[in-house]
């Protein structure tokens, strides 16, 4: 019998041959990652889970878990960020088969944007029908505090960099893709809809994404607030973009870990991050079991 894994490669590997793979992450090293994963698990997730900064701790309640190092997957990025354990980790949650990401790469790590979104296209192969990231962020809303969870309504992309650029591989998706939609509306609802469930405060806003490392500067945050923006990260749109791009419905949740430069007079420090991130990342767990039931 021929398994989800062969016949993943056999498509990819169609491609290849066709000449529709761009850059050097490409199909072929997305095939030779799904014969990997497939020595090692029989994996047929259906929701991909991204943990950001300061919430590793979620994979743990993964049911009969399969833990894979990133730094043993051929081509998958490993994570240098303070806060990111680098592991794929297989298993149930809520009665729902997921793979769950336990830290991401980033573009100020220097990777380039095809290797920061080669995960999603392997999860995308693998199967995966739902995109869940999660990350941290600054808030600019002056509305906003840190601990806040907001659910992704829309963002605008800062970083410079657009993960598509490069020839197009049609059998992962259109030249053009549509971005209206691209935080999925009826998940929307649903997330919203679980977190009152769970008497967990959540908010609708916009993000937006700079390339980092280096915090953004008042003048930079106050042009953000302008645009629209509520809160600001360092990650997530390049693998939203990518799982837009293959037809995977997304939903992202911001933790609020500090203000945005300028709006406290003091400056900002990455260990507040984590330190926010860890205190919120049992209401995350709730807000993140409650939407799986809703999808289940």
């Amino acid at each position: 019998m021929t398994t989800i894994i062969q016949e993943r490669e056999m498509t990819v590997m169609t491609d290849q041959v066709n000449g529709d793979s761009a850059g050097g992450y490409g199909a072929m090293n997305v095939t030779e990652a799904l014969t990997f994963i497939g020595e090692r698990a029989a994996p047929r997730p259906r929701v991909g889970i991204i943990l950001g900064s300061g919430l590793g701790s979620i994979a743990d309640a993964v049911e009969h878990p399969v833990v894979i190092p990133y730094a043993d997957i051929p081509h998958w990025p490993v994570t240098t960020a303070q806060g990111h354990a680098g592991r794929l980790v297989f298993g149930e949650l809520e009665d729902v088969s997921v793979a769950v990401m336990q830290g991401r790469v980033h573009y100020y790590e220097g990777y380039s944007v095809e290797e920061l979104t080669f995960p999603i296209r392997v999860l995308g192969e693998l199967g995966i029908s739902t995109l869940f990231a999660t990350n941290a962020s600054g808030g600019i809303n002056l509305g906003y505090k840190p601990g806040d969870l907001v659910a992704v309504y829309d963002h605008i992309n800062f970083m410079g960099i657009n993960p598509l650029v490069g020839r197009n591989n049609e059998k992962w998706g259109p030249r053009f893709p549509d971005m209206t939609y691209v935080y999925d509306r009826e998940y929307l609802e649903m997330l919203e809809s679980a977190a009152m469930e769970e008497k967990i405060p959540i908010r609708r806003g916009v993000y937006i994404a700079f390339s980092g490392p280096s915090f953004e500067t008042p003048a930079e945050i106050r042009m953000a607030r302008v645009l629209g923006a509520d809160i600001v990260g360092m990650s997530t749109i390049p693998e939203v973009l990518t799982a837009n791009h293959m037809s995977v419905r997304a939903a992202a949740v911001s933790c609020v870990a500090n203000f945005a430069a300028g709006v406290k007079p003091e400056k900002l420090h990455h260990q507040e991050v984590l330190d926010s991130m860890t205190r919120a990342a049992r209401s995350m767990e709730r807000l993140l079991r409650a939407f799986l039931r809703k999808i289940s």
